[in-house]
Formats: structure tokens, sequence, C-alpha cells
């Protein structure tokens, strides 16, 4: 069976509830928009495909990328940069060489003989919280952000390995703690 998987850095703690929050009230005031399809995340690889048991390859790999990248760790791990409240798409600004070199690390050193296309690892560094919405849904979903959203809320990061099925469900199958919660500076 494919499995069609990606990395992912997701935050977790206060910044995560809020992020939580601001998705539930945006979706019952506002209706859906694409960013509600997906767990709130930072994307660090495109969708790749490869057999389901291929996938503690992955998982072990995520592993052995941090930990070979632990020494050099930063503190905080992902820098917020900005709250970006455009008319088209919502989104926090995330910065994080580190965590960039992390995933080059990852991609270059996993093997899989499997897998169906390459790694795209992705360098702009962005938490979406909305985007694709009706342009008449813009002054509310901005006004909840700046209401909901506080980019100096306390959060800690995991790196992700999720497997997305064909009727949009998902399944997390690595947890890899980044950084405990902590205070952006």
């Amino acid at each position: 069976m494919i499995s069609k998987l990606i990395v992912y850095a997701c935050p977790t703690g206060q910044l995560a509830d809020q992020i939580a929050a601001y998705y539930a009230r945006s979706h019952a005031e506002c209706g859906p928009n694409a960013a509600h399809a997906y767990p709130p995340h930072c994307t660090l690889t495109g969708f790749f495909h490869d057999d389901v048991e291929s996938i503690p390859r992955y998982k072990n790999a995520l592993a052995a990328a941090l930990q070979r990248a632990k020494p050099q760790q930063p503190t905080p791990v992902i820098t917020i940069s900005d709250l970006v409240i455009d008319e088209r798409f919502l989104y926090l600004q995330l910065d994080s060489p580190w965590l960039i070199a992390l995933i080059t690390d990852f991609a270059a050193t996993v093997d899989s003989p499997s897998r169906r296309d390459p790694l795209r690892l992705k360098d702009w560094l962005h938490l979406s919280l909305a985007y694709e919405f009706p342009p008449s849904q813009y002054p509310s979903l901005a006004q909840l952000a700046r209401e909901l959203v506080d980019i100096s809320a306390s959060v800690g990061w995991q790196l992700r390995l999720y497997e997305r099925y064909a009727d949009a469900d998902w399944t997390c199958h690595a947890r890899c703690e980044l950084e405990s919660l902590s205070r952006p500076q």
C-alpha cells in the first residue's frame, strides 16, 4: 500500500492552543478555508509517496538527523518574527536556519528505494492561519487573528511525520521533541 507522507514542525503549548482556538472560531464564524484541512504546522517537506512498510525508515532518519543537529540547537529553535495579515493569506512568519539544516540532513540521509518521488524541501518557513477564503471574510479573519494569536505566547515545537489519507484523515507516525515550552525572543 502506498502512503502519502509529509514532515512538519508543529507548535505545542500556549501558542498551539491559541491557533486551535483561531481555527475553531474562524471555522464557526466564517466557514472553512484551506488551513482547516491541516493540523497547525510549518511545512518542512512537500508530500511524498512511499510504501507503508517504509515508514520506520523515515522515523529513524528523523530521529537520527535531530540527534546530529542537537549540538548546534539554538534557543528558540524557531523564531516567530511576525503575524502577517494579508487580504489573501494570514500566517506566522517563522525563521530557523537550524531547522532547515536539520531537514536537509534528513533528506540527504534517509534511504528508501521504494519512494515514488523525491523529497522536496521547504525553505520559506511559515504557519498558515487562513488562506483560500472569500475576500468578504478577510476583515473577520484578520480581526480574529489579532484578537486570538499572540506571537509572544509560550511555545514548544515537535518534528512530526504525518501520513495523509485519501479521505483527508491524518496519522502522526513520529513526534520528536525539538523544544520544550519557551517564550520567543
